[in-house]
């Protein structure tokens, strides 16, 4: 059965009412979903970071993202320049196979794109693999734990 059409938009989380939705949806998905612990879901890079928010029609925060740019994507990236650092992807069960992560990852390469950056790294969660190849990420390097979860770096130039 496919999932039942919602509209929903996705913008860059500017005020601190979308900043508290978007942690409440790390929250959901990476800390009560997942078991990771919340002292590490966030972190120093959250103030500086931009971050994008998919809301349904109605208010309802559905997604999350982030993009890390600057020295702050460096040691994510290996101190590559121009290369940004997308993390924290997470789109809530609900909402999950409606285009919702897709969405969010192009606006994180769209955010990219406006700071000059030529490329945007990320860890995938190796479950997540196929999904971020289907959008033109390209994985390297070993495999990785993260806060436990087995990870895989990928890059896309943009």
């Amino acid at each position: 059965m496919s999932p039942v059409p919602v509209s929903y938009v996705v913008r860059v989380a500017d005020d601190p009412g979308d900043r508290e939705a978007c942690f409440a949806v790390r929250k959901e998905v990476f800390v009560a979903e997942q078991g990771v612990p919340e002292d590490l879901e966030y972190d120093a890079y959250d103030a500086g970071a931009v971050h994008v928010l998919a809301v349904r029609d109605d208010g309802v925060p559905l997604g999350a993202g982030r993009l890390l740019h600057g020295e702050a994507a460096a040691g994510k990236t290996g101190g590559a320049a121009g290369v940004g650092s997308l993390g924290r992807l997470a789109v809530v069960g609900e909402a999950r196979g409606l285009g919702v992560g897709v969405a969010l990852v192009r606006a994180v390469e769209e955010a990219a794109r406006e700071r000059g950056l030529t490329a945007v790294d990320l860890g995938a969660q190796t479950h997540a693999l196929g999904f971020y190849e289907r959008l033109g990420y390209v994985a390297y390097g070993a495999e990785f734990l993260d806060a436990g979860i087995p990870h895989r770096a990928m890059r896309r130039t943009l």
